[in-house]
């Protein structure tokens, strides 16, 4: 096993070296993505702006990014969010440094993005942000890709390989936590305590071998296996361990039947992330927590004549925790825990400019009083809806600067019936669910 292990990690290593020589040279053709394919952000993205996907931008997503109708174009392109946001009640825990403890105003993140196509075989995108609001700089999302065309048992096959740091990145749907509903948030905005490991819980913190294929433009099926870099490299990627590290490798499987009919497309999969953990990097207990997400998705899309899209993503989460290692640590009362995620929404948008949002969240588990110490209840429930409204400027065109310019701006209000365990007085210092409604107003700009 650990021969294997370390042959994958060769590969890996060698595959990073080898996308960030092709990435950085100036010879290689990597532009941005709009002016690659002579798109504008509509052909790719519901609402004209990333990151909801089109069917066209579905394809080009697991085509390797390597779509092109021209020769070489810029690689780099930029990306800021600001917002304003103020939440029902002053907030009882204590502000991010320079910031009050309601009404504030921040610019979120500006990040850079590296994306392209080589050839017709590799492309992909890195992206390196800088926190506004932890003032802090660091990778975010990796997608790296090598894809071929080929006929299999008389089946045409599209398959590809992908070097990714987050499990769910790669995923061409808008049903998983890296890429689903609601797109864009603040670290200021206040959040449940509790989330399953898919959710986040090992973000820009492991890096993944993914092999792809998608069968008859029907059938798609994923296998990774994902591991712990070392912390001197996380260190320098302004990373940390996050949920923990790995022990050794961490599965990652994902199956979706899926299908357009012109008009309109849909999408059933389901998906399973089983890792084994050192809670806190710390192994010092000879024995760690065992993580089983299971669960199931899908997705609805109508473009029609492009006057009028709508659609609709779902998804259901159950978690598994075996946590060994927490409890010697003293980080969790219960041997075994289960936690459960729903999500759901369902979007409009006029002219594929103009549109709306509505989404519903919903989590609960078994109760724990040292793993949910900060519940009155020791119970990770949390239930709420997220509504939006959003319009983009230039996402319809390529008018503005080669079609590199655009700008969303929008309106998000966030209402909780239910937070960190109950609708009152959930942290026994009455405050209500209800506290911690936010409304946020954001502008999106992308160059």
């Amino acid at each position: 096993m650990r021969t294997i292990v370390k042959s994958i990690r060769v590969v890996a290593v060698g595959a990073s070296l080898l996308a960030t020589m092709l990435f950085a040279s100036p010879a290689a053709a990597v532009p941005s993505f709009a002016e690659q394919t002579g798109q504008p952000c509509s052909a790719c993205h519901v609402g004209a702006f990333g990151p909801q996907l089109t069917p066209f931008g579905r394809a080009f997503k697991m085509g390797g990014y390597t779509l092109r109708t021209g020769g070489f174009t810029n690689p780099i392109s930029g990306m800021a969010i600001a917002s304003y946001l103020n939440t029902s009640k002053d907030q009882v825990a204590p502000p991010a440094p320079h910031y009050g403890v309601n009404d504030n105003a921040t610019i979120d993140q500006i990040s850079v993005f590296v994306a392209g196509g080589i050839d017709d075989t590799f492309g992909g995108f890195a992206q390196f942000t800088y926190d506004g609001v932890g003032r802090a700089f660091g990778w975010d999302n990796l997608d790296l890709r090598a894809v071929t065309n080929a006929t299999w048992f008389g089946t045409p096959v599209q398959a590809g390989i992908s070097l990714n740091n987050a499990p769910g990145v790669q995923d061409p749907w808008n049903t998983l936590p890296a890429w689903g509903f609601p797109y864009t948030g603040s670290d200021l905005a206040p959040a449940p305590a509790a989330g399953t490991i898919l959710d986040g819980g090992l973000a820009q913190s492991t890096i993944g071998m993914t092999a792809y294929a998608d069968w008859d433009s029907h059938i798609y099926t994923e296998a990774s296996l994902y591991w712990s870099p070392g912390r001197h490299f996380l260190g320098a990627m302004g990373a940390d361990e996050g949920a923990g590290r790995i022990t050794a490798v961490a599965p990652y499987l994902r199956a979706a039947w899926h299908d357009d009919r012109g008009d309109w497309n849909y999408e059933v999969g389901a998906f399973a992330f089983l890792p084994d953990l050192y809670p806190g990097g710390d192994a010092s207990t000879g024995t760690s927590d065992l993580y089983s997400d299971l669960g199931f998705d899908a997705s609805y899309q109508y473009t029609g004549d492009g006057s009028a899209i709508y659609g609709a993503n779902l998804r259901y989460t159950h978690e598994h925790q075996h946590l060994a290692a927490s409890m010697l640590l003293g980080g969790a009362a219960n041997l075994t825990n289960d936690l459960n995620e729903f999500n759901a929404d369902a979007s409009y948008y006029w002219r594929n400019e103009i549109g709306g949002t509505i989404g519903f969240f919903d989590s609960w588990g078994s109760a724990d009083p040292l793993l949910y110490a900060d519940s009155a209840v020791f119970k990770p429930d949390s239930t709420g809806f997220t509504f939006q409204l959003d319009g983009t400027v230039f996402g319809r065109d390529m008018e503005m600067l080669d079609g590199r310019f655009n700008i969303r701006a929008g309106l998000q209000y966030i209402v909780y019936t239910k937070f960190n365990g109950a609708a009152s007085n959930y942290d026994g210092l009455g405050t209500n669910a209800s506290d911690n409604n936010t409304l946020r107003i954001f502008l999106w700009t992308a160059l």
